[in-house]
């Protein structure tokens, strides 16, 4: 971080007033216990959407509030989960007829308080079920006893499933669609710098400055490997050579997320972008949808994540669907 907050100080509960503040037309706060809301949803809509995690990913989540996404976000302090009581009023107050369906991050606190809510929902006659996104690679090891970890894939799920519940869809349907498109999906996060820790004011890592962090996760965890840096193609196609292989059979149609992890420039994004595209041309395979951005950051980390998304029936129309939010873009016709 920048330095704006001294150490231990809370620099969530500002960010949430002024973010509401300054989307005051789309979203609403609840300060006690601390949960947004949108203030609009179509009409048709039968499930509520509501997601939430650890602060300092924004615009993760909510920045996907509001018409086309989602109804409700629970938002935890910087890299920690949001407790099971955010995410019980969160869910009553975003529930639909047919219920709520969760979308959670793979991290063990996050399905804990997400799992309690869910409990207190059912005791309360409120029909609830979970979508998991896990769809971190550098996590997809027998040595990991929680499996991979949710990141740039959260942000598909929740904008497919946005589009899916504008149109009325009901509960079950909703959860085996999120799982679905959680299941298509793969990425990888690569770090030439750590995030700043907003207790110490220091870099959370260090890495000598031809070093590179292969497999980062979003709340600044180390990855299992640090390299020497590459060139920036070559390290790409080892990028896709995974992902790819770690991606189900499917279509060659793909949406391609290139996410920025908090201080990549757009200028370094498109470029990477750009190499992603001819890469993944030369192998057969079509960009057939894309999204470059930051969505998914880890607070200041320099650095970038890959996510792929093999499209099935139906999700380019979802995908292009569109959105009233304060971050997710308009889609180009």
């Amino acid at each position: 971080m920048s330095g704006l907050f001294v150490p231990e100080s809370d620099a969530v509960t500002p960010a949430l007033r002024g973010f509401a503040r300054a989307h005051a037309g789309l979203v609403e706060l609840n300060e006690d216990p601390a949960f947004l809301r949108a203030r609009d949803r179509d009409p048709r809509r039968a499930v509520g959407l509501v997601s939430g995690g650890g602060s300092g990913h924004e615009p993760l989540h909510a920045g996907f509030l509001g018409r086309g996404m989602l109804d409700a976000v629970a938002p935890g302090q910087v890299f920690a989960s949001p407790h099971n009581r955010q995410v019980l009023y969160a869910s009553r107050a975003a529930a639909g007829p047919d219920g709520v369906l969760h979308i959670v991050k793979n991290y063990t606190g996050d399905r804990i308080n997400f799992g309690i809510a869910a409990e207190r929902l059912r005791l309360e006659g409120i029909e609830v079920r979970r979508v998991l996104v896990d769809d971190d690679l550098a996590t997809d090891s027998a040595q990991t006893a929680t499996g991979r970890r949710g990141t740039g894939a959260t942000v598909v799920v929740e904008k497919l499933l946005g589009a899916a519940a504008d149109e009325g869809r009901g509960l079950a349907e909703l959860a085996g669609l999120g799982t679905a498109v959680g299941a298509a999906s793969r990425s990888l996060a690569v770090a030439s710098r750590a995030q700043t820790s907003p207790h110490t004011g220091a870099p959370a890592f260090e890495l000598g400055p031809d070093e590179l962090e292969y497999g980062v996760g979003i709340h600044g965890e180390r990855a299992a490997r640090t390299i020497e840096r590459p060139p920036l193609p070559q390290l790409l196609t080892r990028l896709l050579d995974e992902l790819l292989a770690g991606l189900p059979a499917g279509s060659d149609d793909l949406l391609v997320l290139v996410n920025g992890l908090g201080a990549t420039t757009q200028l370094e994004l498109y470029g990477i972008f750009e190499h992603v595209a001819e890469d993944l041309g030369g192998r057969g395979l079509r960009v057939a949808e894309s999204l470059v951005g930051t969505f998914v950051p880890a607070l200041d980390m320099a650095g970038f994540s890959i996510t792929l998304t093999r499209l099935d029936d139906g999700w380019r129309q979802w995908w292009r669907a569109p959105v009233t939010t304060p971050a997710f873009p308009v889609q180009e016709a």
